[in-house]
């Protein structure tokens, strides 16, 4: 039997957050553990009905099921997938076709498809994989991205310690999707601050997962309305659930890396209500 851990987490509406206290706004946002051998880890979220997941397949193969929120027979019934790995060499079984998913690589899984399955390579060195779904209206062809398929571009100045290199993996260029989204972005050494100038998005919303992060160092992640900024501070591997009204950014103690995933109105990457630094509160 395949353990499966999942919690559900309701949308909040941005006047009631700027009431919340710091206990009250990492319940609702922080995703805090995700990754344990053997289990699934699943947050269903109300803000688009986005999932995000993790798991480390080790002792024995790892299924995708549905669950309770989803009230469906099968995971990818209504759904299409995301996956990125950051740990060893993931082997995913969809509907009998194997993919081979290396670090920091992504497979895209389309609407409709049956059966999931998830193994390690080597299990002295097993996956990490990070998932993140919406629902869908149409099957893709499932497809594997790897990083030379990946569209990079490079953000930022040293000078104002945010150069990053922004990895785009499952975007329209890359990948038919129905609204899912997901990619990279890392911070190049010496460099702390992510998505600054910040910017808010209406009509999609979007989570970061922090990786990469050197021990005893944290990550500090603002959201929150522009004229009603909040933080969060986070640790390595731990992911945070950004409104459609709220800005997010973060800046770290050390350089690192995070992968967003984005869902909603439309599957434009560029599609954003750019912000002043000074006009943030």
């Amino acid at each position: 039997m395949i353990n499966i851990e999942y919690s559900e987490r309701f949308a909040s509406h941005p006047d009631e957050v700027r009431r919340y206290d710091t206990k009250r706004l990492r319940e609702e946002f922080l995703i805090e553990s995700l990754f344990e051998e053997n289990k699934v880890r699943l947050i269903y979220s109300y803000y688009d009905r986005f999932i995000v997941g993790g798991f480390v397949p080790k002792d024995n193969p790892i299924i995708l099921e549905s669950i309770n929120p989803m009230k469906s027979s099968y995971f990818c019934e209504r759904r299409e997938v995301g996956l990125i790995n950051i740990g060893g060499t993931a082997i995913i079984t969809v509907d009998g076709i194997k993919y081979e998913l290396c670090f920091k690589e992504a497979l895209y899984i389309g609407q409709g498809a049956k059966s999931i399955v998830f193994e390690s390579l080597d299990l002295n060195l097993p996956a990490m994989l990070y998932l993140n779904s919406a629902t869908a209206h149409k099957t893709f062809p499932s497809k594997l991205i790897k990083q030379s398929d990946s569209i990079v571009k490079e953000l930022g100045t040293q000078e104002a310690a945010n150069l990053r290199k922004v990895k785009q993996f499952i975007v329209e260029a890359t990948c038919q999707t129905c609204q899912l989204q997901m990619g990279i972005t890392e911070l190049q050494s010496g460099n702390v601050w992510n998505t600054m100038p910040p910017h808010t998005h209406n009509r999609r919303m979007e989570v970061y997962f922090y990786t990469d992060l050197p021990e005893r160092n944290a990550i500090c992640h603002f959201m929150g309305k522009p004229d009603e900024t909040r933080h969060i501070w986070l640790l390595n591997n731990q992911a945070v659930i950004s409104p459609q009204w709220s800005i997010h950014s973060a800046a770290g103690t050390s350089s690192y890396s995070f992968i967003w995933g984005m869902a909603g109105e439309n599957l434009d990457f560029n599609d954003m209500d750019g912000l002043l630094i000074n006009d943030l509160k």
